[in-house]
């Protein structure tokens, strides 16, 4: 006989249900550029569009790991936010803003870079 979810969610204590729900919230604020763009119920052709880039560009700026913060700066505010860079210690964050004035990206530097 199957165990019904909420049977097995009751063996556990308050101290580790308290534990699953900090992961879950944890997760919940951790997405790559796909999921957040796909949460935000965009496609890379709207994106595109928004950003003045072929489709191409926006697919390559999701598989990339490191990549301009002007571009990044783009893609977030063609969703409608905003890139805040925070440097974070044990004693408290700092905003950095000394990525502010930086000129916005060029299709030539949403291109991949060539070894």
């Amino acid at each position: 006989m199957a165990t019904k979810w909420r049977d097995i969610r009751r063996k556990h204590s308050p101290e580790v249900e308290a534990e699953i729900a900090q992961r879950v919230k944890d997760a919940a604020g951790v997405m790559t550029l796909y999921q957040l763009r796909e949460a935000r119920s965009l496609t890379q052709v709207n994106l595109a569009n928004v950003l003045q880039v072929n489709q191409g560009a926006v697919s390559r700026m999701e598989k990339r790991t490191d990549m301009y913060v002007s571009t990044l700066r783009s893609y977030i505010q063609a969703m409608g936010g905003q890139l805040q860079v925070k440097a974070i210690f044990p004693e408290g964050e700092v905003e950095i803003d000394q990525f502010e004035k930086i000129p916005e990206p060029t299709e030539d530097s949403l291109a991949p870079m060539q070894p």
